[in-house]
């Protein structure tokens, strides 16, 4: 294979130590490595054997994670992907047992603190939240950001880990948040495979990061395939450093220090690392460490063999190539070590890792085994008492002769048995039924829990406080009230952030910050390029990192641009960390009722189900936004606030408290009372409603209109369900698309409220056509729902039940 030329600055500077302390490091770093190569083995043979679902692991990647972790210092930052075991041991921020307990699913969080089962194996976490939802103090720890599998899917958010340090070390106003940072000194570390370089992820973070000048250093695996394809059909001149050669800074230019080191040198790795990380921590400037020559001992996964595409020249490159044959052999020509020592210190690795894996593996059995002990007793007990004794005793075999049994398992054994015993009713049944409660709540802890933080600093619980208007309160834009409720906010918190597409200089395209770049200045209110997948990356990091930012996405229709790192990443951050991190970022965007096809979005369906996770908030005009922006920034959870494009020049009073009132969010506004039909709707299309129940009135039709306020969480007092029990009618008006946001709303309404039973006639829908609305006012108007839909949709469903007071229109 060619030999990749090497970019470093120095050679491996021994100079301070002895040789003992020298040989010390080295032996360390091999024996970890070799661990880490092991653990990687027996994982395999693990799922190959049924005991795991699947792995994926680090092999052939060991030596340049070891050099990696001497540069990685406590306060800063790891955003990675599945191939960095050896980094995580190495630093300490996992070992190899939690290794297995992943790698098994276990649910026990002291068991596997990264996700605590809910991650396949090889997906890292450090925990940097308490179980009460307290910050703990990043400056002192090593850092870690939850992993995610889509590859590149995590290059925004080391974006804004990165671009944290930059705002700690350069804004004044920052220098208490000690337990954040330590005056912006950290690096936030990324790695990535070669052929995910491919991504436009990594290419938009990239650029950004070039743009922004963070301390970010992103290392690239580089072992020549991404899978089975090879780099040939991935990258332009089959060498990503070779073509990211444009972003080399220059004298008086922005830019990278874009290094290249084979991964199989130990000493050229810890030399090129030592120096880049350096350049990085101390001038602010984002490296690239191109990391060649690496290979994958055992294929990309589990689910395959390498053999199956590498030609055999390639196989046995591998073979004399492993990192570990290679630092072997280094240490043993170098004196430093013996092939004897070595083989002792492989042994007892061997060994070591072995016994993790038992411990590991025998502590999740041990568990589940006691469970399904304890319910197979339930079980026996019930078929004494019951007439179908033969088929639960059956069921009760059954589940103490599986093999490796889980917890599905038990249930499922439970669960037959309750219906085997639909009919009957003794002791022995009530007392499974109370064990089976107990185990299902315990279930739904382990497998359901934290999609939100759910603490005391959730928004849910952030006090309610009602707007206050003077008797002369001035009537202003919308876009005013926005414009004052951002202002006191700003001078209230100084970790509060902006950023976005014109959001600074000129104040957003609809000036909600106006004048606030001028007055905070642009560390706090800042443009961006055009990149809203980084956008939100940027603000997922720094909210990762104790700052509160709002992120701008100009309109909504774009944010289907950044629905990768809003559903995949920030949606999920919670959950798959079982609450052991948060990121409370604010996501601010515009969109209903404009013009034309890009420009008149209300994809609500997608955005309901692709973010939960996120509060969804759809105010009905900018006092409710400012209500709901004062709510959000006093909570810790992330959120997504949906402002009127067509609101911005309407007239509302300015309430005295703009930076204080809050709007609570889940909670439901009847915003006129009725009798006759209960229309639910949100955003622009509630300011339709209310024109059309005017005429409706005319009509002799008396409607009453419910604003949910938030889609998620939606009505939590069952606002609209208490309305159907007086009106019985129900009717949903919304800009989505047929089947996307109101279907949300009949399921919530109908099932989740059992609103169903209070119907005496069809519930309806009034959403927009099935295409995107074209331009135009006219355009508008046959396309979305419009004051003589709503009417006539009203009028005809009033005509169904009374048809001689309203006889039919057409």
């Amino acid at each position: 294979m060619p030999q990749t030329d090497l970019n470093t600055t120095n050679r491996f500077d021994t100079s301070e130590l002895n040789f003992e302390d020298f040989k010390k490091i080295v032996i360390t770093d091999y024996r970890i490595g070799f661990e880490s190569r092991q653990a990687a083995l027996i994982g395999r043979r693990e799922v190959l054997t049924g005991k795991a679902k699947f792995g994926i692991f680090g092999d052939g990647k060991e030596v340049a994670q070891l050099a990696m972790a001497k540069a990685f210092k406590a306060g800063d930052w790891r955003a990675g992907y599945y191939r960095d075991q050896t980094f995580m041991f190495a630093t300490g921020m996992s070992n190899i047992k939690e290794f297995f307990a992943q790698l098994y699913a276990n649910p026990d969080i002291e068991k596997d603190p990264a996700s605590a089962g809910r991650q396949m194996n090889c997906h890292y976490a450090t925990r940097f939240v308490d179980a009460d939802g307290n910050w703990l103090n990043q400056s002192e720890t090593m850092n870690c950001s939850s992993d995610i599998s889509t590859t590149g899917g995590h290059m925004p958010r080391l974006l804004g880990l990165a671009y944290a340090s930059k705002l700690y070390r350069e804004n004044p106003e920052l220098t208490k948040q000690t337990q954040f940072s330590k005056s912006g000194n950290e690096v936030a570390f990324g790695t990535i495979g070669n052929g995910s370089t491919s991504e436009g992820l990594f290419w938009e973070s990239f650029n950004a990061a070039g743009v922004l000048g963070v301390p970010m250093a992103i290392s690239v695996w580089d072992d020549a395939y991404a899978i089975s394809v090879p780099a040939r059909l991935q990258t332009t001149k089959e060498d990503i450093s070779e073509i990211l050669k444009g972003f080399q800074r220059e004298d008086g230019s922005n830019g990278y220090e874009i290094f290249k080191v084979r991964g199989w040198d130990y000493v050229g790795l810890c030399e090129t690392y030592a120096r880049a990380i350096e350049v990085c921590r101390t001038e602010q400037v984002p490296v690239l460490i191109h990391v060649t020559e690496m290979t994958q001992p055992q294929g990309h996964s589990t689910s395959g063999s390498h053999e199956r595409y590498k030609s055999k020249d390639r196989l046995v490159w591998e073979n004399e190539h492993d990192c570990l044959v290679q630092m072997r052999k280094w240490i043993v020509s170098s004196a430093i070590s013996t092939e004897d020592e070595l083989d002792k210190i492989e042994t007892a690795a061997k060994a070591y890792v072995r016994e993790c894996q038992k411990a590991a593996w025998n502590e999740l059995e041990s568990e589940i085994k006691s469970e399904l002990d304890q319910a197979a007793l339930l079980i026996d007990d019930v078929a004494r008492q019951s007439s179908l004794n033969t088929e639960i005793e059956s069921v009760a075999t059954t589940l103490r002769t599986c093999m490796d049994p889980g917890r599905k398992d038990v249930a499922n054994a439970v669960r037959k048995t309750l219906r085997l015993t639909a009919g009957e009713s003794n002791n022995a049944k009530q007392q499974l039924l109370q064990w089976f409660a107990k185990q299902s709540a315990d279930d739904n802890e382990r497998f359901n829990s934290k999609l939100f933080t759910n603490t005391i600093h959730s928004p849910l619980n952030v006090p309610v406080i009602s707007a206050q208007y003077g008797y002369d309160a001035r009537t202003l834009d919308g876009r005013e009230v926005l414009n004052a409720c951002f202002d006191a906010n700003f001078e209230r918190d100084k970790t509060i952030v902006a950023f976005g597409e014109d959001v600074g200089n000129i104040g957003d395209v609809n000036q909600g910050f106006a004048g606030l770049q001028a007055k905070y200045g642009d560390l706090r209110i800042t443009d961006t390029g055009i990149r809203e997948a980084t956008i939100i990356g940027q603000g997922m990091g720094l909210a990762m990192r104790g700052l509160r930012p709002i992120a701008e996405i100009q309109y909504l229709d774009y944010l289907l641009y950044a629905i990768t790192v809003l559903s995949d990443d920030l949606a999920t951050l919670s959950y798959r960390t079982r609450g052991g991190q948060k990121a409370p970022l604010i996501v601010r965007t515009r969109g209903h009722r404009l013009e034309g096809i890009w420009h008149s979005g209300s994809p609500l369906g997608i955005i309901l189900n692709a973010m939960r996770g996120l509060h969804i908030c759809v105010p009905r005009d900018m006092t409710q936004a400012a209500g709901m922006y004062n709510t959000l920034l006093r909570g810790d959870e992330p959120a997504l606030v949906i402002e009127n494009l067509n609101g911005y020049r309407l007239k509302e009073k300015l309430p005295e408290n703009v930076g204080e009132f809050t709007v609570p969010l889940g909670k439901a506004e009847v915003i006129k009372e009725g009798t006759d039909v209960t229309v639910i709707s949100y955003g622009s299309t509630l300011r339709i409603v209310m024109e059309a129940a005017e005429e409706l009135t005319d009509m002799g039709i008396n409607i009453e209109v419910i604003d949910p306020q938030t889609l998620f969480p939606f009505d939590t007092d069952n606002i609209c369900a208490q309305s159907l029990a007086k009106t019985s009618k129900l009717l949903i008006v919304d800009e989505d698309l047929p089947g996307g946001g109101s279907a949300y709303i009949l399921q919530k309404v109908l099932e989740a409220q059992a609103g169903y039973y209070q119907l005496d006639s069809q519930p309806r829908t009034l959403s927009a056509k099935e295409h995107r609305p074209p331009y135009g006012s006219d355009g508008d108007y046959f396309s979305k729902p419009s004051h003589d839909d709503i009417i006539e949709a009203v009028y005809q469903m009033m005509s169904e039940s009374n048809p001689a007071k309203f006889p039919a229109i057409y």
